[in-house]
């Protein structure tokens, strides 16, 4: 018995677990009897069990934490692509204001926006930025003339018969000052004879190079101007007499004056730097602007030509910069500067330079002017300046000069810059070959390239470099980097050296050269003339104005 019921108590157990378990495997069929879901039910022996009212539970609350989960991932992606959408807005706006007509281009965007990383955007940042075009402010070009300054009658004081000197920018500037002195004196301006003994030895005449219809047009009202002497003077024999360098109005209207009444033609044997650069009449200093902007426009043959190769260069819708690379045989032989020369070719230099007779200065330590920021830079120092700036090595160069000097030439600077391009690979043969062998009318070609550039860069503060500079402050700021040469070749040295880094060396660059884009400012008096900026190289004030203040 007691065995037997051991067996049914056995029996019992067995079949209450078995019960159990069926109850547990179907609990989700099952609902409790206010039809409410809990989470866990008693299973009299104390068995957590789910209920169907707890499982609904659950699925809402899973629910929840899903689309919460969503929203927050939505949210977190829509900034990202807001600040990704800002940083591209902010770089096409840039490139929609920056738009020129003829002058200025369209910096295109990068071909596929998605694939653009952090790095990436950052140099394409940093490449936008060479390229920004400083602030005009309130200025702008103004070279008219008012009404009262006109010119009234035909009386004239007598004729100028003006040698201009030096190469196509020296004589263009020089031809502006005589424009000026001629309306000082009353005078009556003939044509102007170009320089044929420089170095250049150029046969051009003042027709061949400048439109002389468009320069009387532009100055019928100011001056008188003939395209040679009358017959009742042709035969007088000119008062021939260099005037002084940088004079004052009242040097011309006191001194020759006089003569020019006297003798009623005056040959002048210089025309370059004859008039002072500060404190002239504010007509007088529009006027030089009119003529040097305006009226001494190249002929229709250059002027076409010019721009043809301008829209040839930014056929692609790239940028381009125009690069005074001044390291020629001339200006060497003129400046003493010899660094990475051979002792041969220096050597030639010398003795250019002790047999030109208009040359005063014979004996020149170059490596001493170099150490001052006399000299033009290196072709390689050039490159090497371009880089620490940030400019992209296939940057579009085109090279405003005539043939570098030395075994080298400009393959150190095509190491760093393959891209490079002048008139004389960008212009086919045919369309040269009526500027061949005249130097003048090729430069007048670089002018004009140069002042449509996107950035000018001058490695030597010449002629050229302060004309083109001028006139494109005058057309209302156009980027000119105007390198610190002294600092510059000093901070190369010590690269070279060991002393620098790369890294620091192009942060040093780019820090000085901050504020050396072309922006205004006022130029400034100096203690002499040779002390202090030229007029064309910086026609504020004179004839660039703020709208607050009316003409400078």
């Amino acid at each position: 018995m007691t065995s037997g019921g051991g067996d049914s108590s056995g029996s019992a157990a067995n079949a209450s677990l078995l019960q159990a378990m069926g109850t547990r495997r179907r609990v989700p069929e099952l609902v409790d009897e206010g039809g409410h879901g809990s989470d866990f039910s008693d299973g009299g022996g104390g068995a957590a069990v789910r209920t169907p009212s707890s499982s609904s539970s659950y699925r809402r609350r899973m629910v929840w934490h899903f689309c919460w989960l969503f929203w927050v991932c939505w949210g977190l992606l829509t900034v990202f692509f807001l600040f990704l959408l800002l940083k591209y807005t902010s770089m096409t706006f840039y490139e929609v204001v920056t738009i020129r007509k003829q002058n200025d281009f369209l910096i295109p965007p990068p071909s596929d926006e998605s694939s653009i990383n952090d790095n990436a955007a950052e140099v394409n940042n940093q490449s936008l930025e060479v390229w920004r075009k400083p602030s005009s402010g309130d200025y702008h070009k103004c070279s008219h003339r008012l009404s009262k300054e006109t010119r009234r009658g035909a009386e004239t004081n007598g004729y100028i018969i003006v040698r201009s000197n030096g190469g196509l920018n020296q004589m263009k500037t020089g031809i502006s000052d005589m424009v000026a002195i001629a309306k000082i004196m009353n005078a009556t301006l003939v044509y102007p004879y170009l320089d044929h003994t420089s170095y250049w030895a150029d046969s051009s005449e003042f027709k061949d190079i400048f439109d002389s219809n468009h320069f009387e047009e532009v100055l019928k009202d100011d001056i008188q101007i003939a395209e040679s002497l009358p017959p009742e003077y042709a035969s007088v024999k000119p008062l021939v007499r260099p005037p002084v360098s940088w004079s004052k109005p009242s040097y011309y209207k006191e001194i020759i004056v006089p003569l020019l009444k006297k003798h009623k033609v005056i040959q002048f044997t210089q025309s370059d730097s004859r008039l002072a650069n500060n404190n002239l009449p504010k007509a007088i200093q529009r006027l030089r602007c009119r003529a040097m902007y305006d009226a001494l426009r190249f002929t229709d043959k250059i002027q076409t030509l010019g721009m043809k190769l301008v829209d040839r260069l930014r056929s692609d819708n790239k940028p381009y910069v125009a690069l005074h690379l001044r390291y020629e045989k001339d200006m060497l032989a003129f400046t003493g500067c010899t660094h990475n020369l051979t002792a041969e070719e220096a050597q030639k230099l010398t003795v250019m330079r002790k047999n030109a007779n208009h040359w005063k200065e014979k004996d020149i330590d170059g490596e001493a002017r170099r150490l001052q920021g006399g000299c033009p830079l290196t072709p390689r120092e050039a490159a090497i300046f371009l880089e620490a700036i940030g400019f992209p090595s296939d940057t579009k160069i085109y090279i405003v000069a005539g043939e570098i000097y030395g075994n080298h030439g400009i393959s150190t600077f095509q190491s760093t810059y393959p891209n490079v391009i002048s008139h004389s690979n960008l212009a086919t043969k045919e369309e040269l070959e009526p500027l061949k062998n005249h130097q003048n009318q090729l430069a007048a070609l670089d002018y004009i390239i140069a002042v449509e550039s996107d950035v000018f860069v001058y490695t030597y503060d010449g002629n050229m470099a302060k004309a083109v500079q001028g006139h494109r402050r005058f057309e209302r700021f156009r980027k000119t980097i105007v390198p610190d040469n002294r600092n510059l070749v000093n901070l190369i040295d010590k690269m070279d050296n060991g002393m620098l880094s790369w890294e620091e060396f192009s942060s040093t660059i780019k820090s000085l050269h901050a504020n050396r884009t072309g922006a205004p400012y006022r130029r400034v008096p100096g203690e002499s003339p040779k002390q202090e900026e030229n007029f064309y190289a910086n026609p504020l004030p004179g004839c660039i104005c703020n709208k607050q203040q009316g003409l400078t």
